[in-house]
């Protein structure tokens, strides 16, 4: 079934004016922030090749991006929760803390938000939860490519901050290259040390 709107339709229907669709961006990556997008779409909000960003190409990504953001009746926000957070409270509640804060920060309140994946609790604003809901929603696939272009852009910079680790080529996920340069050089300022892989380079001998 093709990415659309009718599960905002559904909604609609049912009273909702404004739905936000929200997602997330690096949650298994061995390095780097998590990252959640909310966005509110128009109601007749049309796009040919919007879908989950995962199945779009990098530069395909980019140009939906710059069409989102800038693109009139759009509401959106991004929020970025660090590594060190992540460490501290564990990657799954610091997603859907990332998502509460992505929400929070939309000029405009929405109504009801659909969510990529299992239900968030506890959730400021009534929720419906869509397993592979970025292939079916075009919210939360307009989120998806938000989030993702946003944290690709972090990870970009990060290489330049610390080079060596390739984080422009992986994007901090556990490849077989960035398992190789943690090797080669130990974890970096931004490695999510909570995680076994960057425990066991930081500790090979424990």
């Amino acid at each position: 079934m093709p990415c659309g709107l009718r599960h905002e339709r559904k909604l609609r229907a049912g009273g909702c004016v404004l739905i936000a669709g929200i997602d997330e961006a690096g949650r298994g990556p061995l390095a780097g922030p998590v990252v959640a997008a909310a966005v509110i779409l128009p109601d007749r909000f049309r796009h040919g090749t919007l879908d989950d960003s995962k199945k779009l190409s990098a530069g395909r990504r980019e140009v939906i991006y710059a069409e989102l953001t800038t693109r009139p009746g759009i509401c959106w926000s991004v929020s970025v929760v660090d590594h060190e957070e992540i460490d501290r409270i564990n990657i799954l509640r610091a997603t859907h803390e990332a998502m509460r804060r992505a929400v929070a920060a939309l000029a405009t309140a929405p109504d009801h938000v659909l969510i990529d994946g299992l239900p968030v609790r506890p959730f400021p604003i009534p929720q419906t939860a869509l397993v592979g809901g970025d292939a079916l929603s075009f919210s939360i696939a307009a989120a998806s490519v938000i989030a993702k272009v946003t944290r690709d852009r972090i990870m970009v910079e990060m290489d330049q901050r610390h080079p060596g680790y390739e984080f422009a080529q992986h994007k901090g996920y556990g490849t077989e290259l960035h398992l190789a340069k943690l090797k080669q050089h130990g974890p970096c300022p931004i490695h999510r040390r909570s995680f076994l892989p960057v425990q066991q380079a930081e500790f090979p001998f424990a």
